[in-house]
């Protein structure tokens, strides 16, 4: 019979893990000595296995037992002379994996739609392909108004069932005549969303984006509409220092129709490069006006399109380019660059998608 305490010896003996395994194989291998004893057992008679069987057994647990014990020293004391051989600096930043990034339209989107939702406004929506009553002839817009022609607007061939023209709408607009019609007043809304128009160049798009807004309410008159542009334009750009200019001006859908400038100075930038940068007077030195905005009173014949009595009811409406307002707020040069899908371009200007708009914690993330 093997003996067990010079088995332990020898395992507890093992200087390293492939001396364990060849002690392993050596006595509880398929041709191991342990093994073997284990194999004589079936020559034995009954009475014999009873009496050798537990002994054997014993003796195999045994072995067993001091291999895994000193496999797990043999382990632990490996990795501690690696630990203390190895340094690792933990004070080093862990490398950045790849993101994506919030587009800029999306973010000045998120941006609008904080500012005028503290306001009171809510968000309306309506489709991108309108027909020409509530895209034109709603708005006061005669048969004969440029914006109507063929080389103006993207026109469908087919019509619709109640015999109007169909085409892919040219403004925001037309929400204001579904809200109107569908809610009733006071109304108090910003449309926000896609538009086309048949124009490219560096500050024109085929397809660009619009928010507009529309208030409809009893004794509504200038001065909301003044304290209104102003409130949202001082978010907007989070300065105090926006200085607004009225001029008159003529749209189909208001009456009386203003052009509202900002007061924005030239700021040099790097190789020789400058941006705008909105604030201040437009007369103080060194600035100069700059048109951001159309607005007016709402035209009767507007009102009463959406079902209201312009006896009764009044307000205001206003639109801007969301593109052009991302450009002037992050210093974008050109309108283009939106839509090229330039990674490189996006990885500048783009944001994070945790740079979630707030007005307590500043609705923009400087870029």
């Amino acid at each position: 019979m093997i003996d067990i305490d010079q088995v332990i010896a020898r395992i507890d003996g093992a200087e390293t893990l492939e001396a364990l395994e060849a002690l392993r194989i050596e006595y509880l291998g398929k041709q191991g000595s342990i093994s073997g004893l284990l194999k004589t057992l079936g020559g034995m008679s009954p009475e014999q296995r009873q009496v050798e069987g537990p002994k054997i057994q014993a003796l195999r647990e045994g072995a067993t037992a001091a291999i895994a014990a000193r496999k797990d020293a043999l382990e632990t004391a490996a990795l501690d002379a690696r630990l203390a051989a190895e340094t690792i600096d933990l004070s080093l930043p862990a490398p950045q994996a790849p993101r994506g990034s919030v587009h800029p339209i999306s973010q000045v989107m998120d941006e609008l739609a904080e500012v005028f939702a503290d306001l009171g406004f809510a968000v309306a929506t309506g489709p991108e392909i309108e027909d020409d009553w509530h895209n034109f002839t709603a708005l006061n817009m005669p048969e004969s108004h440029p914006a109507r022609a063929m080389h103006d607007t993207f026109y469908f061939p087919d019509r619709n069932d109640d015999g109007r023209e169909m085409l892919l709408r040219t403004h925001t607009s037309p929400v204001q005549i579904r809200s109107m019609i569908e809610q009733g007043a006071p109304i108090r809304i910003v449309a926000p969303g896609r538009v086309y128009r048949s124009d490219s160049d560096a500050t024109h798009t085929p397809m660009f984006h619009q928010i507009e807004g529309l208030v409809i309410d009893k004794g509504i008159h200038l001065g909301h509409l003044k304290w209104t542009l102003e409130t949202f334009l001082k978010a907007f750009f989070e300065r105090d220092d926006i200085v607004l200019r009225l001029r008159p001006s003529y749209f189909p859908f208001t009456e009386p129709s203003i052009e509202v400038d900002v007061g924005y100075s030239n700021e040099a930038g790097p190789n020789g490069s400058s941006r705008r940068v909105v604030g201040g007077s437009g007369d103080a030195p060194g600035h100069a006006w700059m048109e951001v905005l159309g607005s007016g009173m709402v035209n009767r014949h507007v009102i009463a399109a959406g079902g209201l009595d312009p006896d009764e009811w009044q307000g205001f409406a206003f639109g801007t380019g969301v593109d052009r307002l991302a450009m002037l707020k992050y210093g974008m040069d050109d309108l283009r660059a939106f839509f090229d899908g330039d990674v490189r371009w996006l990885s500048h200007y783009g944001f994070s998608a945790l740079d979630v708009p707030t007005l307590s914690g500043g609705v923009g993330t400087p870029v």
